[in-house]
């Protein structure tokens, strides 16, 4: 026979037996005994403020490195390049009037949901409670509360799944009572009425990690090859789905989306070879109503030491169209 087959067939073998008796002790073990010695069997965190792998709260300034035309300057009547509306979009788009505004007034509709985090303005992001991110802008003094479920703060990253997400309108999206985002309310409930921050449920996307079948921070106890406790992985990111929004302008030229619109955003955070903090933030509109495909875009927010640069500029309200 073969050396080479005699050799691999006794180092499988001996593998199968080490791994057996491994498991068999892991099986036997009493509960709180598992994984390291002495060791607790790791428990998911129950709110969005305990499971946060990243930071995002703080002082954060928009830096704006591409779009300037369409960011930092209003742009002229009829300009919508790039913005994938249909015909009914377009018309909408068409109608928008800049006699109405004196020299740096913006209207309040450029400063809803879908357009908010495109506008060159600081945010302060603080934790409201233990399951609700506050995001304040100082430029159109906007207020989004993002709403984690109670129990279920953190999942899997699975490259857009949206398993661990509740469907708008389930009871879960707005609290396990039915009320919005835990805040009670009762089985039946009404839903809120539109606003223009909308309705937004979050959830932490944590790496995803061989042998483990959920996201959770801390040891994981499955066993691989390494016949042990896995080490967390770093990192992760905060996904958000935002629904329940009163129409408003993707460009602060009117470009319009509708209230059937529902956007998706990305999270995430990094260090520059400066040693500076930034988020950035991937959003994924879609709209049936004005658009014929996803509006997608990204963009930085550069970490400030404290609020001295807050400046506070309301925006215009003006009749919906």
């Amino acid at each position: 026979m073969n050396i080479r087959l005699v050799i691999s067939s006794a180092a499988l073998a001996a593998a199968l037996t080490l791994s057996q008796g491994v498991l068999a002790q892991e099986a036997q073990a009493p509960r709180g005994a598992r994984g390291a010695p002495g060791a607790r069997e790791p428990q998911m965190p129950q709110n969005g403020e305990q499971a946060a792998p990243i930071d995002l709260t703080g002082y954060w300034a928009s830096i704006v490195t591409e779009d300037w035309r369409w960011r930092m300057l209003t742009p002229p009547h009829g300009d919508y390049a790039s913005v994938p509306l249909n015909p009914a979009g377009k018309k909408i788009a068409d109608t928008f009037d800049p006699s109405k505004y004196a020299p740096g007034q913006i209207d309040c509709r450029a400063y809803g949901v879908a357009g908010l985090m495109r506008m060159p303005t600081r945010v302060h992001i603080s934790w409201a409670d233990p399951n609700t991110l506050k995001l304040e802008t100082d430029w159109g003094e906007q207020t989004r509360m993002i709403h984690f479920m109670p129990g279920r703060p953190a999942g899997v990253s699975m490259m857009g799944d949206d398993t661990n997400m509740p469907p708008p309108g389930a009871a879960g999206a707005r609290g396990e009572d039915g009320g919005q985002g835990g805040q009670g309310g009762g089985q039946n409930a009404a839903p809120p009425a539109p606003t223009a921050q909308g309705t937004s449920i979050a959830i932490w996307q944590m790496p995803y990690q061989i042998n483990s079948n959920e996201g959770q921070r801390g040891v994981q106890r499955g066993f691989g090859f390494g016949l042990g406790p896995q080490a967390p992985l770093p990192g992760g990111d905060l996904r958000v789905v935002t629904f329940d929004m009163t129409p408003g302008w993707l460009r602060r030229n009117g470009v319009p989306y509708g209230a059937r619109t529902r956007m998706v955003e990305y999270y995430q955070t990094f260090t520059d070879p400066t040693g500076k903090k930034w988020f950035d933030v991937t959003t994924d509109v879609e709209d049936p109503e004005y658009l014929t495909a996803p509006f997608i875009t990204s963009d930085d927010f550069r970490s400030e030491p404290d609020g001295a640069k807050w400046a506070p500029h309301p925006c215009k309200q003006v009749a919906p169209y």
